[in-house]
């Protein structure tokens, strides 16, 4: 929801750019975790998980490029660049868990 947010800001220009870009790989991270918990085996959990990570991954980029680019203020994207790194520790955690 907070990169729903975010992104409305964006530059019309940008809607089928980086606007859709992060609000697809934002979008990813809990499809991925949820499609992994629907799989009989901790494996395959794993591996979706670790997909998961690869969105969190690319969001977190593509809101450091939205900051440089001057799309958002660093105040609106630190807090959001914090829940992701917290969700990274989370879903580390996880994969953890899982081994």
């Amino acid at each position: 929801m907070d990169v729903y947010r975010l992104t409305r800001g964006f530059p019309r220009e940008e809607l089928y750019g980086l606007t859709q870009q992060l609000r697809r790989a934002a979008v990813s991270i809990p499809s991925n975790i949820a499609e992994g918990q629907a799989r009989d085996s901790p494996a395959e959990f794993r591996r979706f998980l670790r997909i998961a990570q690869g969105s969190r991954a690319e969001v977190e980029t593509q809101i450091l490029i939205a900051i440089r680019l001057g799309y958002t203020a660093d105040a609106n994207a630190k807090n959001l660049l914090s829940l992701l790194e917290e969700l990274q520790k989370m879903i580390t955690k996880f994969i953890t868990r899982l081994t």
